[in-house]
């Protein structure tokens, strides 16, 4: 269908389309272009008596917050605000840095905060009655899988709506009916989503060769425009997980605020790549993730140090599955648990200090200090000190290259049958 950018045009094409009504929905809000719409889809589409609109902080930032607030008033509804920020690093965070969450160089962030999201709205739904859940997604993307299998499990024999995939809206549509509505309209056309670990931009929207404004960005500056003195920062990590910044301890999300800042303004943290979506249908999609970049780059050089030959091509697989399955929606799948439980295992000899210096979008390990799991010993493996006899070796060797000497026998016998 052609876009149409007639907001009456529009409306009667909604409005023609048939649907049940609802006494009351609950609605993932956020105060974006989708929820907002979403919120008067509720009540002029489905009839619903009453709108509850639950809106999660999971670090998006204050402002993003306040904006909700705001466009609230203007909507004439009464949200319920959860701030999830602490359960979101505690209960999650947590476990994509033990996992080295990473889903072909995205550093799996948006997937875990919309199924957090959807299970608190879901929850709240479940709590107050509704009948049916709303969210915003578009037919196009992977949100809406991921919230539908949240929705499913945890508010079971409710309808889910998602107006922009069920009425076929463009964001273009999106934007000239919230206009015609008297919505609100506060984001930049080519949107994003805002969480303390990644910041997606213009997901589904950024064309082949599209040059970015300067104002999407939150932490990035070009690696051109980035100080010409590389910054140095020290980090402790205990059992996996970043517990110390510039020798002082702190919780873990302060410490992402504080790296995502120190980061950022150092040019680390940009990613520009084709994503493969959930539908298999490929994407550009832009991120900014300085303090991802940094714990995850550094939390896999611990586990290099501390976790055996074997557990490291191991967990390799079963990292690489963690973050299909996270990124596919899947997050309380039986499985995933499992994973979690083998990852979080494997965590408890992972821990050391590094001092970083950050230069113009480079992470540079400067120095590492080993904790007491580390597996490195140079008094037996460095070349320059006599440890174990090296003659013990050889017989090894001899072992090791007898598959060898029986693939040159039977290369020897193929080459001689085909005389």
């Amino acid at each position: 269908m052609a876009e149409t950018l007639d907001p009456k045009a529009i409306e009667k094409r909604i409005m023609s389309e048939p649907a049940k009504t609802y006494s009351k929905i609950a609605v993932a809000y956020s105060g974006g272009l989708d929820s907002s719409l979403g919120v008067e889809i509720a009540r002029r589409k489905y009839k619903a008596k009453e709108v509850v609109a639950v809106c999660v902080d999971v670090g998006q930032g204050a402002d993003e917050v306040q904006v909700a607030r705001d466009k609230a008033k203007a909507l004439k509804i009464d949200p319920i605000y959860v701030d999830a920020r602490k359960e979101f690093c505690e209960e999650w965070l947590t476990k994509a840095i033990r996992a080295n969450s990473d889903y072909e160089g995205y550093p799996v962030a948006t997937s875990m905060t919309r199924q957090l999201i959807g299970r608190i709205v879901a929850q709240e739904a479940v709590k107050h009655g509704c009948d049916a859940l709303m969210e915003g997604s578009t037919g196009k993307g992977n949100d809406q899988y991921r919230l539908h299998n949240v929705f499913t499990l945890f508010a079971p024999g409710r309808d889910i709506l998602a107006f922009v995939r069920d009425f076929d809206l463009t964001r273009m549509e999106e934007r000239e009916l919230s206009k015609a509505w008297g919505i609100p309209i506060t984001e930049l056309v080519i949107g994003g989503d805002k969480t303390m670990w990644c910041h997606s931009i213009g997901s589904g929207s950024v064309m082949l060769n599209d040059v970015l404004p300067k104002e999407v960005w939150m932490w990035w500056v070009p690696p051109r425009e980035a100080p010409d003195k590389p910054e140095e920062i020290t980090i402790g990590f205990e059992r996996g997980i970043p517990v110390e910044l510039n020798g002082e301890r702190m919780p873990l999300g302060d410490i992402i605020d504080k790296l995502n800042v120190v980061g950022g303004r150092n040019g680390v943290g940009y990613i520009d790549m084709f994503e493969d979506g959930i539908t298999c249908l490929k994407s550009r999609e832009i991120y900014e993730a300085p303090a991802a970049h940094i714990i995850l780059k550094l939390h896999r050089d611990l586990e290099q140090n501390c976790l055996t030959k074997d557990e490291i091509l191991f967990k390799a697989m079963v990292d690489q599955r963690w973050a299909q399955m996270v990124y596919h929606g899947e997050w309380f799948h039986p499985l995933k648990r499992e994973l979690d439980a083998f990852i979080e295992a494997s965590q408890d000899v992972v821990s050391g200090s590094f001092k970083v210096a950050l230069y113009k979008g480079n992470i540079h390990i400067a120095e590492r200090t080993l904790g007491p799991g580390s597996l490195f010993a140079p008094e037996i493996r460095d070349i320059k000190r006599r440890s174990f006899d090296q003659r013990w070796s050889a017989n090894a060797a001899k072992i090791r290259g007898l598959q060898f000497e029986i693939l040159a026998m039977r290369d020897k016998k193929v080459r001689e049958a085909k005389k």
